[in-house]
């Protein structure tokens, strides 16, 4: 990208998001690694209006990472509830527990270092590292990615990879306040380019997201709802519910329901005691 090139992109940007930047998100009113961690993974695959309340009562309840570490895994999948996919809560336990036994409580500013933590990849680690510490970090997302596909391949046919994109994002990167320009590129692929066909498509990362109803992700989900609600089960308990659910006809069989409760046992989701399966206390 040549200089001027460059700066009209970051003017249109910068200057849409002065005017319809979702400036009030609560998250961008905090330097905090932890908190911006927790929105980082709420906010996966789950929209912000969804989000925005789970956030607030999460750290109200965990407002540390500390206070999460000492948290139990019931407690935390409770305040979880309502924004699926629920093993982003596990790995931010997972995380708190490393940060507080590695680190003392807190975060590493290293890049590298955050990579290590359970659950953070290379996306995650370098959004903690522009948010918490306005660090110039070079990453992509889906709405960056969108953004970048849209002014500068619009006209490209074949199948765009994020290895085409990358040197863009980089040549773009406002260095003195990355901060600002990575939460104004989010604005604009979210917001500013909404109403357009998505130009997400014409990625090679782009994938058509699967049937929610019926799916394992599906039946876990009501398995771990089931087990909050009731607190323990004996395995008939809950091949009856199984039973009583029309859209999980595939886990009628017992076989199908223990594989399910070995896996999510194995994960750190469930254990089983006298019988009785329960949401892991730990």
């Amino acid at each position: 990208m040549r200089e001027a090139e460059v700066k009209r992109f970051q003017k249109t940007i910068l200057d849409w998001h002065k005017k319809y930047g979702r400036h009030s998100l609560p998250w961008r009113k905090t330097y905090d690694p932890y908190k911006i961690l927790v929105s980082e993974l709420m906010l996966q695959q789950t929209q912000v209006l969804r989000v925005i309340p789970k956030y607030k009562s999460f750290l109200r309840k965990f407002p540390t990472a500390r206070a999460l570490a000492k948290a139990s895994v019931l407690s935390i999948l409770k305040e979880w509830q309502g924004l699926g996919y629920n093993r982003r809560a596990l790995f931010l336990k997972r995380t708190a527990d490393a940060v507080v036994k590695k680190y003392k409580g807190v975060f590493p500013k290293n890049v590298s270092e955050l990579e290590s933590l359970p659950g953070i990849g290379v996306y995650t680690a370098r959004a903690i590292s522009v948010f918490a510490w306005n660090k110039p970090e070079v990453f992509i997302e889906t709405n960056i990615r969108r953004i970048f596909i849209h002014f500068f391949f619009s006209n490209v046919r074949k199948k765009i990879s994020d290895s085409d994109i990358m040197p863009y994002v980089e040549a773009s990167l406002l260095k003195k306040n990355p901060r600002l320009w990575y939460s104004a590129l989010m604005d604009y692929g979210s917001e500013a380019l909404k109403h357009i066909k998505n130009p997400n498509k014409k990625s090679r990362h782009h994938m058509k997201q699967s049937k929610f109803e019926g799916s394992s992700r599906y039946a876990r989900s009501k398995l771990l709802q089931y087990l909050l609600y009731k607190e323990r089960a004996t395995f008939n308990d809950i091949k009856n519910f199984f039973s009583d659910e029309k859209k999980l006809e595939a886990y009628h069989s017992k076989e199908a329901i223990q594989k399910l409760l070995d896996e999510m046992a194995e994960e750190g989701f469930l254990y089983c005691r006298d019988g009785k399966w329960m949401v892991s206390p730990l």
